[in-house]
Protein backbone atom coordinates (compact mmCIF):
# COMPACT_ATOMS: atom_id res chain seq x y z
CA UNK A 1 0.00 0.00 0.00
CA UNK A 2 1.18 3.52 -0.77
CA UNK A 3 2.23 5.72 2.10
CA UNK A 4 0.76 9.20 2.58
CA UNK A 5 3.15 12.02 1.76
CA UNK A 6 4.44 14.30 4.52
CA UNK A 7 2.72 17.68 4.72
CA UNK A 8 5.86 19.49 3.51
CA UNK A 9 6.08 17.21 0.48
CA UNK A 10 2.41 17.78 -0.32
CA UNK A 11 2.96 21.55 -0.20
CA UNK A 12 6.00 21.23 -2.47
CA UNK A 13 4.16 19.01 -4.95
CA UNK A 14 1.24 21.45 -5.24
CA UNK A 15 3.53 23.47 -7.52
CA UNK A 16 3.38 20.55 -9.98
CA UNK A 17 -0.42 20.80 -10.28
CA UNK A 18 -1.42 24.46 -10.69
CA UNK A 19 -4.95 25.29 -9.59
CA UNK A 20 -5.09 22.50 -7.01
CA UNK A 21 -5.13 23.13 -3.27
CA UNK A 22 -5.45 21.04 -0.14
CA UNK A 23 -8.88 21.28 1.51
CA UNK A 24 -9.77 19.04 4.45
CA UNK A 25 -6.76 16.82 3.78
CA UNK A 26 -7.61 16.23 0.12
CA UNK A 27 -6.39 17.59 -3.19
CA UNK A 28 -9.22 19.85 -4.33
CA UNK A 29 -10.09 21.68 -7.51
CA UNK A 30 -13.18 22.99 -9.28
CA UNK A 31 -13.30 22.84 -13.08
CA UNK A 32 -15.74 24.89 -15.18
CA UNK A 33 -16.68 24.04 -18.75
CA UNK A 34 -18.75 25.56 -21.53
CA UNK A 35 -21.79 23.42 -20.72
CA UNK A 36 -23.05 20.22 -19.14
CA UNK A 37 -21.99 18.08 -22.08
CA UNK A 38 -18.36 19.21 -21.79
CA UNK A 39 -18.39 18.70 -18.00
CA UNK A 40 -19.77 15.20 -18.45
CA UNK A 41 -17.23 14.45 -21.17
CA UNK A 42 -14.46 15.54 -18.81
CA UNK A 43 -15.79 13.18 -16.15
CA UNK A 44 -15.96 10.28 -18.60
CA UNK A 45 -12.34 10.79 -19.69
CA UNK A 46 -11.10 11.16 -16.13
CA UNK A 47 -13.00 8.01 -15.18
CA UNK A 48 -10.92 6.06 -17.72
CA UNK A 49 -7.68 7.49 -16.30
CA UNK A 50 -8.83 6.73 -12.75
CA UNK A 51 -9.52 3.13 -13.69
CA UNK A 52 -6.04 2.77 -15.17
CA UNK A 53 -4.53 4.14 -11.97
CA UNK A 54 -6.96 2.15 -9.79
CA UNK A 55 -7.47 5.39 -7.88
CA UNK A 56 -10.83 7.13 -7.93
CA UNK A 57 -11.80 10.71 -7.10
CA UNK A 58 -14.62 11.94 -4.94
CA UNK A 59 -16.41 14.35 -7.22
CA UNK A 60 -19.66 16.08 -8.03
CA UNK A 61 -21.14 17.75 -11.07
CA UNK A 62 -23.54 20.68 -11.26
CA UNK A 63 -24.34 21.71 -14.83
CA UNK A 64 -20.99 22.96 -16.21
CA UNK A 65 -18.93 22.61 -13.03
CA UNK A 66 -17.12 19.55 -11.71
CA UNK A 67 -15.66 19.60 -8.21
CA UNK A 68 -12.91 17.04 -7.64
CA UNK A 69 -11.41 15.84 -4.35
CA UNK A 70 -8.60 13.27 -4.34
CA UNK A 71 -7.22 11.35 -1.37
CA UNK A 72 -6.17 7.78 -0.72
CA UNK A 73 -8.66 6.40 1.76
CA UNK A 74 -6.56 3.22 2.07
CA UNK A 75 -3.36 5.15 2.88
CA UNK A 76 -5.14 7.73 4.99
CA UNK A 77 -3.83 10.77 3.14
CA UNK A 78 -2.46 12.23 -0.07
CA UNK A 79 -0.09 9.94 -2.00
CA UNK A 80 1.98 10.09 -5.18
CA UNK A 81 -0.92 8.48 -7.05
CA UNK A 82 -3.20 11.29 -5.86
CA UNK A 83 -0.90 13.78 -7.56
CA UNK A 84 -0.79 11.64 -10.71
CA UNK A 85 -4.59 11.61 -10.88
CA UNK A 86 -4.72 15.37 -10.25
CA UNK A 87 -2.27 15.94 -13.11
CA UNK A 88 -4.35 13.76 -15.42
CA UNK A 89 -7.53 15.67 -14.46
CA UNK A 90 -5.78 18.94 -15.33
CA UNK A 91 -4.54 17.55 -18.65
CA UNK A 92 -8.01 16.33 -19.62
CA UNK A 93 -9.52 19.72 -18.69
CA UNK A 94 -6.86 21.52 -20.75
CA UNK A 95 -7.88 19.41 -23.73
CA UNK A 96 -11.41 20.74 -23.46
CA UNK A 97 -10.10 24.32 -23.37
CA UNK A 98 -8.08 23.73 -26.55
CA UNK A 99 -11.19 22.39 -28.27
CA UNK A 100 -13.00 25.60 -27.42
CA UNK A 101 -15.47 23.84 -25.16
Amino acid sequence: MAEPLAEAEVRRRLGDVPGWEVVDGRLHRRFSFADFSAAFGFMARVALAAEKLDHHPDWSNSWNTVTVDIVSHAAGGITEVCFELAARCSAVAAGFERQGS
